[in-house]
């Protein structure tokens, strides 16, 4: 049924790519194969003229996108995310894609408001400013509470905009499709992989519960964090299509003449931003990873203000030890233990050499350590080691593309406040104290006593347990006399669980 209506997206799209100069930019960014960059072109140069013509003041890609409306810019965001999929020089170019659209209507705000909060605005906010942000999926007012008089900030989803996403999100897949039949070679992209994660982070974004659950946990893990901020979360007027969070004065991290008018020490909130980056991802394994200069101000008292909690990132607790032994590794140019890492994760296949690995990780590490302080890039270490460890046959990890993308962002963000911050200095200190706190004798006795208190849950089923190994050996004797290795494994797990269990009662 939406086949023709995906043909006909598609070819619009084409045509915008055509018409802005962006579809070359975009196949040579993808290396696409003759057979793709033919059916590419036919689909956009015959029809040229339905294309939008787009801001000829941005680059090409930035401008077709901004063009072709909200799905297609938050899609450019969300790929540049992926330099492992676009390439850095385009991922670069969508870093700077605004997401700045023009605002819909201050009565349709207010009806939204009064539909799914069940009250009228007056009855809720003494005053409802007009829009104060408007962007892809949503705009933000600022309002004051009628009961206190409290500033709030109350973010909108824009009418229809669900119907929209679903309907650009079908013709993405179907692209994707024709991509992978058409390109042997594409399909290590995993275009079909980028389509689905880029439509989980838009349909998180789409329902406003879950972004404010988002900046709910974030606030709760930093909320002993010297000098970090989140706004705190208004439940009781939020619902699917409307968030409600506390309001945020403060100065834009971007801005630094207001930050030494203002009398801000950039120096200190440059170390400031890299290190609760790190702490965030290294000890909560939860992140927020769109940290640019406009999603952080910095209050009157000298706080980092963290806003828009939309796109978030998350790594377990095992991968969270993996990426600190990496960085700590390459800190200490201890390459081969780096290498011994990924072996153990099972990044790189175990028929590589890890000899060979090291060798090429230090290939990576001592150029940028021989470099002045100031142009250490931990942002460039990391895209190195993803080309080394993909000729090594490490499949893309997602998880790890975005912590690495979002490191560059605070890199960038940390220099524009410091040109000379030295990365590596400002962040030993935090990942030194994880590894101690995370990899080592307390640790190996935390993660025992977690195992104690998982194995003791099962104390009850304890009997039920012992009597089915019993039947199902008494059954296999039947047949044919159990071997004595069986035999010590069944006995080996009922002692683990009642050591589990007498464990779990002590603690």
């Amino acid at each position: 049924m939406r086949g023709p209506h995906n043909i006909l997206r598609l070819i619009r799209t084409g045509a915008t790519f055509e018409r802005t100069g962006a579809m070359r930019a975009v196949l040579e960014a993808l290396d696409a194969p003759p057979s793709l960059r033919f059916a590419a072109r036919i689909l956009g140069w015959p029809f040229k003229w339905m294309g939008y013509k787009g801001d000829s003041a941005m680059p090409p890609v930035v401008r077709a996108l901004s063009a072709l409306g909200p799905a297609y810019i938050k899609f450019g965001q969300i790929l540049s995310t992926r330099p492992d999929v676009v390439g850095e020089e385009l991922a670069e170019q969508l870093r700077i894609l605004q997401d700045k659209l023009p605002p819909f209507a201050l009565e349709t705000a207010r009806a939204t408001v009064e539909a799914e909060l069940g009250f009228s605005v007056d009855e809720l906010f003494s005053d409802f400013s007009e829009p104060v942000a408007a962007a892809s999926i949503a705009q933000v007012h600022k309002a004051h509470l009628a009961d206190t008089g409290e500033p709030v900030a109350v973010k909108i989803l824009r009418p229809r905009i669900e119907q929209a996403f679903r309907r650009d999100i079908d013709a993405f897949y179907f692209a994707a499709r024709m991509i992978e039949a058409l390109s042997a070679k594409s399909r290590r992209l995993r275009p079909m992989e980028v389509i689905a994660h880029f439509e989980g982070v838009v349909m998180g974004e789409l329902d406003l519960r879950l972004e404010t659950a988002a900046a709910a946990e974030f606030a709760a893990n930093t909320l002993d964090d010297p000098g970090f901020h989140v706004p705190r979360a208004r439940w009781d007027l939020t619902s699917r299509r409307v968030m409600t969070l506390d309001w945020a004065d403060g100065i834009a991290l971007g801005d630094n003449e207001a930050l030494d008018r203002a009398g801000h020490n950039r120096t200190q909130l440059a170390e400031k931003v890299m290190t609760t980056f790190l702490s965030h991802a290294l000890r909560d394994g939860f992140f927020h990873a769109d940290m640019h200069q406009g999603n952080l101000q910095v209050a009157s008292n000298g706080d980092l203000v963290a806003l828009d909690f939309g796109i978030m990132g998350r790594i377990d607790e095992y991968t969270r030890r993996v990426y600190a032994e990496i960085l700590i590794g390459f800190i200490r140019k201890d390459y081969h233990r780096v290498a011994e890492v990924h072996f153990e994760a099972g990044y790189v296949p175990h028929d590589r050499d890890v000899d060979e690995f090291a060798l090429a990780l230090r290939a990576v590490g001592e150029p940028i350590f021989g470099m002045d302080a100031s142009h250490i890039s931990m942002g460039r270490l990391l895209s190195y080691l993803f080309e080394v460890t993909q000729r090594f046959g490490m499949e893309t990890r997602t998880e790890l593309i975005l912590l690495q993308r979002t490191m560059v962002v605070v890199e960038g963000v940390a220099r524009s406040l410091d040109p000379h911050i030295n990365i590596w200095s400002v962040a030993k200190p935090t990942v030194e104290k994880y590894i101690a706190d995370n990899i080592g004798p307390k640790a190996v006795i935390r993660d025992l006593v977690r195992t104690a208190l998982v194995l003791s849950r099962f104390g009850p089923k304890l009997p039920q347990f012992a009597e089915d190994i019993l039947v199902r050996q008494s059954h296999a004797e039947e047949t044919q006399p159990t071997p004595p290795n069986l035999a010590l494994r069944s006995l080996s797990i009922g002692a683990l669980v009642i050591a589990g269990v007498a464990i779990g009662l002590l603690f």
